[in-house]
């Protein structure tokens, strides 16, 4: 299935990294497109960051207060280690700053991180529980996903995304108590698929908690499940079809 995925030349690696960070800013906004087109907008709140491939203390990330839907590579700011917008016109979300600049200083593996405030993924947030292993899709995140027990308001102090940076230790997801969830991968495919199947799978549990008694899949079969569902690899593939919608159907998010 490898060949089916855009690759960088020479082996995996890039020579220039303008080229590299062309790929990772084009994934960065369709993934922000994809995430108009599931509805996961709540006013001027979510972002997704992108690291830089070359000055690694910087990333790249949706302009404050633009809708996602809206959003082209053009679009796109970058913001330093000190909250500056050092390319770009416009304005940085301070949350966005607050929380993913803790998260990329935390996690050298972590090339994007993805947040919004997504309607199921608030509810189930709001219950302060991680989520069960019910489902085949909800393993890819079985003992590979943290809470974050505490609310404090807006996250705006660097200080509070130092905590969420340490609950999410070294897993892909944190559910953010009373507020939503937040996703990382080691490529910006990866962190919206697991944002995006993240929030079903929390719709899925609403569903099945309302319904009745959930029965659990065994811890065994659920690691096993972890295993092919989880993996990186499994992380980027799953984008790719919806990426290959959105650049078809929005060619203009390439602009």
């Amino acid at each position: 299935m490898s060949e089916l995925l855009p690759s960088p030349p020479n082996g995996g690696t890039y020579e220039d990294p303008a080229q590299e960070r062309l790929y990772r800013k084009q994934r960065l906004a369709a993934a922000l497109r994809l995430f108009s087109l599931f509805g996961f907008e709540e006013g001027v709140a979510g972002h997704i960051t992108a690291r830089d491939p070359e000055d690694n203390e910087t990333f790249w990330v949706n302009p404050f207060a633009m809708h996602f839907g809206h959003i082209s590579v053009s679009d796109l700011i970058q913001v330093n280690s000190a909250g500056d917008v050092i390319f770009g016109e416009t304005a940085v979300n301070r949350a966005a700053f607050a929380i993913h600049s803790q998260i990329h200083a935390a996690r050298p593996d972590v090339i994007a991180a993805a947040h919004s405030h997504s309607v199921h993924g608030k509810a189930w947030s709001a219950l302060g529980r991680l989520l069960e292993p019910i489902t085949q899709d909800v393993c890819a995140f079985y003992q590979d996903h943290a809470l974050f027990d505490d609310y404090t308001g807006v996250v705006l102090d660097t200080e509070e995304g130092k905590r969420i940076a340490h609950a999410l230790g070294d897993n892909k997801a944190v559910i953010l108590r009373n507020h939503g969830l937040l996703t990382v991968g080691g490529s910006v495919e990866e962190a919206a698929w697991w944002f995006i199947t993240m929030e079903r799978s929390c719709q899925a549990q609403l569903l099945a908690s309302a319904a009745g008694k959930t029965v659990l899949i065994e811890e065994e079969q659920a690691a096993l499940t972890h295993s092919q569902v989880g993996h990186s690899y499994a992380g980027k593939f799953n984008f790719k079809p919806l990426f290959d919608r959105i650049i078809r159907s929005q060619p203009d998010l390439l602009d």
